[in-house]
């Protein structure tokens, strides 16, 4: 299963591909952070979103794309630009003809490292260890977006195999 995991962000966009199965040893495949320059008007950073996006999608061709759920913070305006940006990785995928799953921030902690109150640190930290890499992604961006990908497959899987078995037997 290859899945491509997005970190929302209006001025970084972490986009993140791995690829393994529940139970399998996991690899990375890319990790990159879109950014926009925050002086753009946020029609044309949206843009340079969609283009970083979509060029991911187009050389990687996933079978999932898992975007982090936006959650309410004290900044609106922080908010709202997750919010878009998280619009159009969705938009994106729909397009493409591949499913949209969304996990909360304590989902993702939890999966990856097991505890939904993680910081950052723990997170790059098991990424890096998950994905047998000699040196933590960075931004932290890029390493949430490969743990929300993580989180994916581990999740992901696991139901895709329930949903098998339910099949084979009938159900």
């Amino acid at each position: 299963m290859k899945v491509l995991g997005i970190d929302p962000g209006l001025t970084r966009c972490g986009v993140g591909v791995v690829e393994g199965d529940v139970g399998r040893p996991m690899s990375l495949v890319h990790v990159d952070v879109v950014r926009t320059p925050p002086d753009l008007d946020v029609a044309r950073r949206l843009a340079m979103l969609a283009e970083g996006i979509d060029a991911a999608l187009i050389a990687h061709r996933p079978d999932a794309v898992a975007v982090e759920r936006v959650f309410s913070q004290h900044n609106v305006r922080t908010v709202m630009g997750t919010a878009q940006a998280s619009g159009v990785a969705m938009m994106l995928a729909a397009r493409h003809g591949i499913g949209v799953h969304l996990h909360t921030p304590s989902e993702v902690k939890a999966a990856v490292t097991g505890s939904g109150r993680a910081d950052k640190a723990q997170v790059t930290q098991m990424v890096t260890r998950i994905l047998r890499l000699s040196a933590a992604p960075k931004p932290a961006d890029a390493a949430d977006a490969l743990a929300i990908a993580i989180c994916h497959v581990w999740r992901g899987g696991a139901d895709r195999r329930l949903a098998e078995a339910l099949a084979r037997a009938g159900r």
